[in-house]
């Protein structure tokens, strides 16, 4: 395989974005980069060359733009996609519903017609174990039902996987779908990381964020919930993990080992860790003690979720090796790093 073929990373410069970009160059793929900048930064650009010693291509551009878009498209000849770009905050989107379905399907759409004009063969789509909402067994599967969404940000999810399922029954096109459970951690350089634009709402953030003095305390919501302590309890999965998934979806498909022409595949540890085992954990590793506060649940919250992973470790060839060690002390060492630049500012 040729490997200079040329991936677009759509949301590039945002979290798992730029951890991808950092894995498929040095896997020695040309990566270009499109974004808007709506919720990261342009520095980290910066940052990806200093890793890898390669930057980039990069291009400020919304993908709402569809012109835009077709002609970027028309002047570099991309042979596939990994679509990241969305808006993703639940809360957010709870409030602002049509900014959520115009950004993240409008976007969606665009990009698959123009992969019709440009015959561009391979695509990647960031998806979410939302879809699942509260499961009905557990481990979850990728055969367990998707559940009427709890909010317009799962739902644009949904509504996106249905789209390319579609698509690739009539399209020459192959497609996969990620449905990531909760990615956590930072790259072990400290050089890229979850950089939250105003409050964080995953739970590492807020950790990290707690315990260096920038919250002065974070709440632990439910104490009454069916598992070991009473708290929720989630599957999480190290970034790196995370990106590496994509390059291995990638070279699935630009060496024509696709089984169908629209895969779909669960991206997590396959181990449930509760709020407070995370917590007490994080103390336990870097030292540091957490201001928390135990208090009632939060509406919309579901009360377990982890992945079964059997299928994507079979037929990906891709399992997570980091450890939850890897990622609070990434995740910690990424805070000091972002306290640093905050203090200099």
């Amino acid at each position: 395989m040729n490997t200079k073929k040329k991936i677009l990373v759509t949301g590039g410069t945002g979290y798992i974005g730029s951890h991808t970009a950092v894995e498929l160059i040095n896997k020695g793929f040309d990566v270009y980069i499109i974004d808007n900048l709506s919720n990261s930064h342009a520095e980290v650009v910066d940052s990806i060359e200093k890793i890898t010693g390669t930057r980039p291509f990069f291009a400020n551009i919304d993908l709402n733009n569809k012109s835009a878009v077709n002609e970027f498209l028309r002047v570099h000849s991309i042979d596939a996609i990994i679509h990241f770009a969305a808006f993703k905050a639940v809360g957010e989107s709870v409030e602002k519903p049509l900014e959520y379905y115009r950004n993240n399907i409008g976007s969606l759409l665009n990009l698959l017609e123009l992969c019709r004009e440009h015959n561009i063969k391979n695509f990647v789509f960031s998806s979410s174990c939302s879809v699942y909402g509260q499961p009905d067994y557990l481990p979850i599967d990728e055969f367990a039902a998707v559940k009427p969404a709890q909010c317009p940000y799962a739902n644009t999810k949904k509504i996106g996987e249905d789209i390319l399922k579609d698509t690739a029954k009539v399209v020459d096109i192959n497609i996969i779908s990620l449905r990531y459970f909760n990615p956590v951690g930072a790259h072990p350089t400290a050089m890229i990381g979850e950089y939250p634009i105003g409050a964080p709402l995953n739970l590492f953030p807020i950790v990290t964020q707690t315990a260096i003095g920038k919250r002065e305390k974070m709440m632990v919501f439910g104490t009454d919930y069916d598992t070991a302590d009473g708290s929720c309890i989630r599957d999480y999965i190290h970034v790196v993990d995370v990106a590496i998934a994509h390059t291995v979806a990638i070279e699935r498909m630009l060496n024509g080992q696709s089984k169908d022409r629209y895969e779909l595949f669960n991206l997590g540890t396959g181990n449930g860790l509760s709020v407070l085992e995370v917590l007490n954990a994080f103390e336990k590793i870097t030292g540091v003690k957490v201001n928390y506060q135990l208090t009632d649940r939060r509406a919309g919250d579901v009360e377990k979720v982890y992945a079964d992973t059997s299928y994507a470790n079979k037929e990906l060839g891709w399992k997570t090796t980091r450890t939850l060690e890897d990622m609070i002390t990434s995740a910690w060492a990424w805070e000091q790093v972002l306290q640093k630049k905050y203090a200099e500012a």
